[in-house]
């Protein structure tokens, strides 16, 4: 039996292990994709928001061109942290159930060879983010293949007809960039202004691509179908009547945000509050309502992804391996 499984390769999860291995712990880390997966599906060129020196685990030096990393850089440092550490990180290992056990909790995980792969362990940590968890519309046409929740570059997209839903910096950023290499971007938000959480460096560039008119905003609009060719919004007027507008598309980008998945949670009996969907958690260790099970990072908030980043994560991922020891130490080698 594991000490400790480790659910996520983050650097939240990679922060865990680091802390497990070095207080001799048996621990594993499953992780569904590759290593720190929601990166590899960030934007292509993106630049992070935050320094380098708050990205770094374990001690090691996040070494950059600039202050911010870019996401290359990030990648391949926390690849290389995870081989010069050694660390028993298993890729590619999807967790399907966690269920409880007399002592400790009986873990399954799926391949993406179609094995399944049983694992035991005293304590869980749960580190699976949000990233890969978006929210969906719930329209007609939102699954068709010219509709992504991801941005990747904007190269493929000149002189096509670009729709972005959404108005957040993940939004304004990629409307930027598409307006930069020759793409026709509208953008379409249900609120009347751009989003209060909008980085303030971005904000400027955008209200005047604007305002200029190289970029096209709706406000007060709410998408109704996506097709092959168009998005069909319908905007809110002036004086409170709707309008119907279809907006000539070549390529969507439902930009509309994220949230942490429950699914795991809820099958272990972890009580997730209904108002934003985030565990019942212990902030001291971390620990939820069920015993032994831990969520760090950002996994355990829900809706409130903008409560958790990297940098303060990581603290999650200290606190709980250091209640883990603790417990550990004081648990009788025959139970």
């Amino acid at each position: 039996m594991l000490d400790l499984l480790i659910i996520g390769a983050g650097p939240i999860g990679l922060e865990a292990a680091i802390r497990a291995k070095r207080a001799g712990l048996e621990y594993t880390v499953l992780e569904k994709g590759a290593i720190t997966q929601a990166m590899v599906n960030y934007p292509t060129y993106m630049l992070f928001f935050t320094t380098s020196e708050r990205l770094e685990i374990g001690g090691h030096p996040l070494v950059t061109g600039v202050d911010k990393p870019t996401r290359k850089e990030a990648l391949d440092y926390y690849r290389k942290v995870v081989h010069n550490e050694k660390l028993n990180v298993k890729t590619f290992h999807e967790v399907t159930n966690i269920k409880r056990l007399a002592v400790g909790f009986e873990t399954t995980a799926q391949t993406d060879k179609g094995q399944s792969v049983t694992l035991k362990s005293r304590f869980v940590a749960l580190a699976t983010g949000y990233f890969d968890n978006p929210k969906y519309l719930g329209i007609p046409g939102e699954d068709l293949p010219n509709v992504s929740h991801y941005f990747t570059e904007a190269h493929p997209y000149y002189e096509r007809n670009v729709t972005i839903i959404g108005a957040g910096s993940s939004a304004a950023d990629a409307a930027l960039d598409l307006f930069k290499a020759g793409a026709n971007v509208t953008m379409v938000h249900r609120g009347d202004s751009f989003r209060f959480s909008l980085k303030y460096w971005i904000k400027p560039n955008l209200e005047n691509r604007v305002k200029e008119g190289s970029i096209k905003v709706h406000f007060n609009s709410v998408t109704k179908e996506i097709t092959s060719d168009a998005v069909i919004i319908e905007k809110r007027l002036e004086d409170g009547t709707p309008e119907t507008i279809i907006i000539p598309t070549d390529q969507t980008f439902a930009l509309t945000g994220y949230y942490a998945s429950t699914k795991l949670l809820e099958g272990v009996g972890v009580v997730i509050k209904s108002e934003d969907f985030s565990a019942q958690l212990n902030e001291d260790t971390f620990e939820t309502n069920v015993g032994g099970f831990f969520v760090i990072g950002s996994a355990g908030y829900g809706t409130r992804t903008s409560d958790v980043f990297i940098e303060n994560g990581l603290i999650h991922a200290e606190k709980a391996v250091k209640e883990v020891v603790r417990r550990l130490e004081n648990t009788p080698v025959s139970a």
